[in-house]
């Protein structure tokens, strides 16, 4: 099963009914009549003045694991690229005492693992956790409909994992938190982290993004790398083809013309919308601000370089540039085209770089997938999209005492370990001789592995950020960082980088709806010409709220 992570940036659209909670859920009289009321429809803003004494104090482990041999740029995580001789026993005591099983819920992309009691992964971990945990993997490409029914319904598991990219587009999301989810400020503030030394590790970035109403609400699982989207292309069949990776437009949709070939069945492209904006620097900080030269926040739909990006977009899809799967919306799935050869650039998130190459490279002899370093289609330095907002977050049910808390918070700081630990190992790659093989160069996961051993502690937990290596793709960890150095001295920074945003309920509400009517026009089911239009009801029905609540954040403030 290839790990969520390889389509997590990929199905964030498919998580925007998750917006749909502020819509009806809360409004209809589950979730916020509950909360007491309209808190959080206008927006809130908390500066890291008063998030500061509410997060864990930083600290390092001092386990003996061997240093990275490959550093990052921070914010780029350092990489090994070799597995350790001998692992460290990082936790001697079973976390878990109460007996009581641990209900959870995460997101998978493909076919999930099987469940608790026909899992041998699922029970060596549990052994050594001393309590079941007991994970239900729903689809990744619907999980905000199962999301939906249970925030309305208020029923919640034990640890629920909501990733980041959703949270951003859920209204009144605050109101859900407060109402459905433990408080962890005093369990995990300042020096009592200690208490789980794992979770001590994560970076302060991480922790600040965890904070809901001034108040430290989740666990974060730390990211080891900032950036939203990669361009993927099938190296071995552009080099077969001629042609040369694009360092333009023109030259990407010249590439594109070139290797197209309907008689054949191969396109060029998926829908890669997001890197066509990038390529034309707009802007994509806290869901697409930036500040004119006045000083006045302006959002991307409202730019020269957005609209300069749909025409270009509209103009691939025109030329038939796009696999018509896709531009259908029959269904399809990209990563099978790319693996397939029918088409040649995807779009995705970093994390299908190295499972795609690992798998596909024994079906496919000189399969070989690189990222198109990112260029700018306007002149100068590209902008490169990415922050250092976790992958997702792990709420506690709220409710179910101190002891049950502190038994979970355990269980997450075991499943927290980091790379060298032989709890990391386990957790990874399940049992050897079962899951994995030990190699010389590390373990490597059987066939009952990738069956049995998913992500099913992944996703309630986090972990140190570090670019772990591979035996499948041995030169992975040094091109992933070198690629990542080169692409982070261009990343976006964002003039409300150190404050926690709750955007207003309404501007929430309204990014389906807008982003649905721009696929439309740049999909040529309704004519460029209305672009304008579109921007305009965005802003009457939510987008000059934001505006206003991002000026007024930066005026508070002082600046």
């Amino acid at each position: 099963m290839t790990s969520p992570l390889a389509g997590a940036a990929t199905n964030r659209r498919n998580f925007l009914g998750l917006a749909g909670l502020g819509v009806a859920a809360l409004a209809g009289g589950g979730l916020l009549s509950a909360c007491g009321g309209e808190a959080g429809g206008e927006g809130a803003a908390t500066g890291s003045d008063k998030i500061a004494s509410l997060l864990p104090r930083l600290k390092e482990l001092n386990l003996g694991i061997p240093k990275p041999d490959v550093p990052g740029v921070r914010p780029i995580a350092d990489g090994y690229t070799k597995y350790p001789s001998t692992l460290v026993d990082a936790i001697s005591e079973k976390p878990g005492t109460s007996g009581k099983a641990i209900k959870t819920m995460y997101p998978a992309w493909g076919p999930p693992p099987p469940a608790l009691g026909s899992n041998q992964y699922l029970a060596a971990v549990n052994e050594e956790l001393g309590i079941d945990v007991d994970p239900s993997a729903q689809d990744g490409l619907v999980y905000a409909d199962k999301m939906n029914a249970l925030l309305a319904a208020r029923d919640v598991p034990d640890l629920l994992c909501i990733p980041d990219w959703e949270v951003e587009k859920l209204p009144r999301f605050g109101d859900a938190v407060k109402a459905l989810f433990e408080d962890l400020t005093d369990y995990l503030a300042g020096d009592k982290v200690d208490a789980y030394p794992m979770l001590a590790t994560f970076p302060t970035g991480a922790w600040r993004r965890s904070v809901w109403n001034e108040r430290l609400m989740a666990i974060p699982n730390p990211t080891d790398g900032p950036f939203d989207w990669g361009f993927f292309y099938r190296k071995d069949l552009l080099d077969a083809a001629g042609q040369s990776v694009p360092k333009s437009i023109e030259e990407l949709i010249q590439v594109g013309k070139a290797v197209t070939n309907p008689s054949k069945g191969v396109w060029a492209f998926d829908d890669m919308f997001a890197m066509v904006q990038m390529f034309h620097k707009v802007p994509n900080a806290d869901t697409g601000w930036r500040l004119k030269s006045d000083g006045t926040p302006e959002h991307k739909y409202e730019t020269a370089e957005f609209k300069q990006a749909a025409e270009v977009m509209a103009r691939i899809y025109k030329e038939n540039l796009v696999h018509p799967d896709l531009v259908a919306s029959k269904g399809a799935d990209a990563k099978k085209l790319l693996e397939s050869g029918k088409i040649i650039f995807k779009q995705d998130g970093m994390g299908m770089w190295q499972g795609m190459q690992a798998e596909q490279q024994k079906v496919t002899p000189g399969f070989n997938i690189q990222p198109v370093p990112i260029f700018s289609a306007t002149g100068g330095d590209p902008l490169v999209w990415g922050d250092e907002k976790p992958i997702s977050y792990t709420f506690i049910k709220k409710g179910l005492g101190k002891e049950r808390v502190e038994e979970l918070l355990r269980v997450i700081n075991w499943c927290s370990a980091p790379f060298g630990t032989k709890e990391s190992q386990l957790r990874g790659y399940g049992v050897e001789g079962k899951h994995h093989t030990m190699t010389a160069d590390g373990p490597v996961k059987t066939d009952l592995g990738f069956k049995e051993a998913g992500d099913q502690y992944f996703f309630i937990s986090g972990r140190t950020p570090v670019i772990s290596p591979t035996p499948q793709t041995p030169n992975y960890v040094n091109d992933l960082i070198t690629y990542s150095n080169s692409m982070a001295k261009f990343l976006e920074k964002s003039p409300w980088g150190d404050f926690k945003l709750e955007f207003p309920a309404k501007y929430k509400a309204e990014t389906v709806p807008t982003e649905d009517k721009i696929t439309d026009i740049v999909r040529g089911r309704r004519p460029l010409s209305d672009l304008d239009k579109v921007v305009q009801e965005w802003r009457t029905n939510g987008g000059d709220e934001a505006r206003d609540f991002l000026a007024k954040t930066l005026s508070d403030a002082g600046r």
